[in-house]
């Protein structure tokens, strides 16, 4: 190593991190490992860790018995992603930071309702509110992604 005109190290450039998990379990490319928990030395999605478990669990328990109100399915569909949908547009577009407690919890009130509407869809595979909250809060969040992307590409 060098040394510049004021005594300060010449460092190497750093290299950019390297993949150490396959991306149907991290979702993130490796700059971005803070979003993932490291689960048995892999780095899983944590959005997912808390998204599919929580969601299988209540899937689960509104299918048993009869103490579940289908009247509530819409309002449970519509409204408990609703947080997660705008916190993952915001940090898309980059008018928020990323903070994993908040991501944690605005994960488990939308793995809530996908609980309900894995039963709604095992119910019926075509069913109408299912698929609208899908098709909405998809075409929400990919637009989101497309346009933070093109910004973030515009400005360099």
């Amino acid at each position: 190593m060098t040394t510049d005109l004021e005594g300060d190290l010449d460092l190497p450039p750093t290299d950019p991190p390297l993949p150490d998990t396959p991306m149907w379990l991290s979702h993130h490319w490796p700059q971005d490992y803070d979003r993932c928990a490291v689960v048995g030395g892999m780095h899983v999605c944590r959005r997912c860790l808390v998204l599919y478990p929580v969601a299988l669990v209540a899937g689960i328990a509104i299918s048993l018995g009869d103490w579940w109100s289908h009247s509530l399915d819409a309002w449970v569909l519509w409204l408990f992603p609703l947080p997660g949908v705008i916190e993952f547009v915001l940090d898309n577009l980059r008018l928020i930071t990323y903070c994993p407690r908040r991501q944690v919890a605005l994960s488990a009130a939308g793995a809530f309702a996908a609980g309900v509407g894995y039963v709604r869809y095992l119910d019926d595979t075509l069913d109408l509110l299912v698929w609208s909250v899908v098709g909405a809060y998809t075409a929400v969040c990919v637009a989101a992604v497309v346009i933070g992307v093109l910004r973030r590409r515009s400005a360099t």
